[in-house]
């Protein structure tokens, strides 16, 4: 049987998803719980790598499991066996060869920013926080730029491979920015993204906040391809990954 796992974690102590060696990671760890519940190790196809320090509310993940310990009992079994920072939500059987991450019609990213002069203990590790007062209106503007279909290497990290030598064209069919509070939020839905890319896209929207750059600006960015003409790479720490979306299921 394939069975598609749910989880929720926090990602402050590990280092990214997937495995590393010398390093915690969020499969290595979920990997132990599974060996203490269903006796053997399976190999997880995880929906992202996510960076080390970034989060995520619902990752998903595939498996292969014939053992006896039934689906409904899968859940808390892990939940007994994992850190607190680390929760499996749900899971459910697949058709055979179902992978997380290649079935994967759109995942959603959001950035968390603290617009405050003084930080906060209690979102420390979950938000960027940015002291200048930001416009919110001139962030919506931006980012509704960078909705659509477009070539996204100016959002790119530079050295990646996927910008040496891979097609960079992604298309992006939410960019939001919210405000509650001293809490801004970005959002953003695509079906798929090149390395850093919220991290850089969020970057850059923090700067049409501050008025350093304007909205109208955003076309001209991507149609450059430039790393150098975007924002800078926000900390990792302030990235969730929101949810992922299976249509076929």
């Amino acid at each position: 049987m394939t069975y598609l796992l749910w989880i929720t974690y926090k990602g402050t102590n590990y280092a990214g998803f997937q495995v590393q060696p010398n390093a915690p990671t969020v499969c290595a760890v979920l990997q132990d719980a599974m060996q203490a519940v269903l006796g053997s190790r399976p190999d997880v196809k995880g929906c992202s790598r996510t960076d080390a320090g970034v989060h995520a509310r619902r990752f998903a993940l595939s498996f292969c499991y014939t053992g006896r310990v039934p689906a409904e009992k899968i859940v808390p079994a892990l939940n007994a066996h994992l850190p607190p920072d680390i929760r499996a939500l749900a899971v459910q059987a697949v058709p055979e060869g179902f992978h997380a991450r290649y079935a994967a019609h759109e995942k959603t990213y959001c950035y968390h920013i603290l617009n405050a002069r003084i930080d906060d203990p209690f979102t420390l590790d979950t938000c960027h926080r940015v002291a200048q007062p930001l416009d919110l209106a001139a962030m919506q503007a931006a980012a509704a730029q960078f909705v659509g279909t477009h070539d996204f290497l100016a959002l790119c990290a530079s050295g990646s491979s996927v910008a040496a030598h891979g097609d960079t064209v992604r298309t992006i069919s939410r960019c939001t920015v919210s405000r509650c509070g001293d809490r801004f939020v970005i959002t953003v839905t695509a079906d798929g993204y090149l390395y850093n890319m919220v991290r850089i896209l969020a970057g850059t929207l923090v700067e049409a906040g501050l008025h350093k750059r304007t909205p109208d600006s955003i076309p001209a960015l991507l149609q450059s391809r430039d790393r150098r003409q975007a924002g800078p790479t926000l900390p990792a720490k302030g990235l969730f990954l929101e949810d992922v979306a299976y249509p076929d299921l």
